[in-house]
């Protein structure tokens, strides 16, 4: 679900795709987009407040053997939470789960990637600080 969550919807139609042909699905609860209230705390301690409101898409898919997949998606890519659903529905056949775990490496190739970059240009900004001694014995 961490890779179906940051990928983008093309990255899950690439998947799907690669996954060809796709067992018979059934939308058990359609792709919506609605709202969520988003809280905040003080300090990370103190009384919850609401933020604001972000859209949220969600989809629930049955395939045909029975398992169900689930996603919600910040944003209103309804498409995208149907196809991480799907994605999510066919990882938990076992028959399945190593195909889906390679058609989303792609992904977390990148995000690998993507996490990397981050973490060199956090480097390159780092200030060791350190005592210095003044000569006062």
């Amino acid at each position: 679900m961490h890779l179906c969550a940051h990928a983008t919807g093309a990255e899950l139609d690439q998947a799907l795709s690669a996954l060809a042909p796709l067992p018979a699905h059934a939308a058990l609860r359609p792709a919506v987009t609605g709202l969520v209230m988003l809280q905040g705390r003080v300090g990370g301690d103190g009384a919850a407040f609401n933020l604001g409101e972000a859209s949220t898409s969600r989809a629930t898919v049955r395939i045909e053997n029975g398992p169900v997949g689930f996603a919600y998606h910040l944003g209103r890519n309804s498409a995208k939470a149907s196809a991480a659903a799907l994605l999510d529905a066919l990882w938990q056949d076992e028959t399945r789960r190593e195909a889906v775990e390679r058609a989303l490496r792609p992904v977390a190739t990148r995000l690998n990637a993507e996490a990397d970059v981050s973490a060199r240009q956090t480097a390159a900004t780092r200030v060791n600080f350190f005592t210095m001694v003044r000569g006062e014995d």
